[in-house]
């Protein structure tokens, strides 16, 4: 049995070993022992991809992509393991049809996407880094007081935090929040009776939560109906002193309109984690609007998540070795 991971670089850089997968993956299953022979790519171009799985029977990958066409030049492959939660760099449809089962590893980063959003919340609220930064350069020792500020700082303590879905991230958000003394109102199908009894107030919609919040937190899937769910018109119920923070799916946002916002002022802050176009293109408008944080999409990636990515992706594995399927996300196309 041939597996190759495709772009293993992002996921362990060094830091994470995957000597485990051959030995974990190669043991007796119904009484016969599976061979397992591993070959790791830090990156693979799109260009060797089909190249890289000529005969190759599992496909680990992060963000190469698996189109139709590329499934079918690989007649011999039966198992792709998507080392993410997201799926969309698969043609799922097309693995469907040729039998191709394709798994994702579900909620691995919870605590560590919702650790992400309040470094960016409280970067903004309390500019440690500006302060830091000031006093290395020498700013506090030739200040005439013994403190000084470089801007007003914020107390979060009774502001509204908008959350956009109460997925496991969502939830986990809102917990923080509420810990920091925020009320929290939220879009969600769940019940508002459910959602009563964890101290959370459901928004009447969208843009009512966009016109009261102070900050607004994202933490939807990307589909056809929420693609640029930030535009132009939302953006103008905001309040000017409101903070946006994306740490799901760039596409999520228009980046032109919530630059042009930005630069405008009718916006305090933006923080985001992730962008339409990743990386993204030098004259991408965001990079250098005001008052735009941007982190390169790594809330997802603490040590101790993409262990548990990596160790669950190797679970998905055993187990369709064992002819199980665990965390399939095509099983009804199979």
């Amino acid at each position: 049995m041939r597996i190759v991971v495709l772009d293993g670089y992002t996921v362990s850089h060094g830091d994470i070993s995957w000597d485990g997968w051959t030995n974990s993956a190669g043991r007796t299953y119904n009484e016969r022992t599976t061979s397992v022979q591993l070959t790791y790519y830090e990156r693979t171009p799109d260009e060797l991809v089909a190249e890289r799985l000529r005969g190759v029977e599992i496909c680990i990958t992060n963000k190469v992509r698996l189109t139709r066409e590329t499934l079918s030049r690989l007649p011999r492959l039966r198992y792709i393991g998507v080392l993410a939660t997201g799926y969309d760099v698969v043609d799922v449809e097309a693995a469907g049809e040729r039998g191709i089962v394709v798994t994702n590893v579900p909620a691995y980063s919870t605590m560590s996407v919702a650790q992400m959003v309040f470094a960016h919340l409280l970067n903004v609220s309390d500019r440690v880094a500006m302060h830091a930064d000031s006093v290395r350069q020498g700013g506090w020792e030739k200040a005439e007081d013994f403190c000084y500020s470089l801007c007003t700082l914020q107390e979060l303590d009774g502001l509204t935090f908008g959350i956009v879905g109460l997925g496991s991230i969502g939830r986990a958000v809102s917990r923080v929040a509420q810990a920091l003394g925020m009320r929290v109102l939220a879009c969600s199908s769940k019940e508002e009776s459910l959602l009563r009894e964890t101290g959370i107030e459901k928004a009447a919609s969208v843009d009512d939560l966009f016109r009261r919040a102070d900050v607004i937190s994202l933490h939807c899937p990307l589909t056809a109906s929420t693609r640029h769910l930030v535009d132009a018109e939302r953006l103008k119920l905001v309040k000017p002193t409101a903070i946006l923070i994306n740490t799901a799916r760039g596409g999520l946002v228009d980046g032109d309109a919530l630059a042009q916002a930005l630069q405008e002022g009718r916006l305090r802050a933006a923080c985001l984690d992730v962008l339409e176009e990743e990386p993204p293109r030098h004259d991408n408008p965001l990079i250098k609007a005001k008052n735009c944080h941007i982190t390169p999409h790594i809330a997802w990636a603490t040590q101790e998540a993409r262990r548990r990515l990596m160790a669950e992706a190797l679970e998905n594995v055993r187990a369709f070795l064992r002819g199980e399927r665990r965390n399939c996300v095509n099983e009804d196309k199979l």
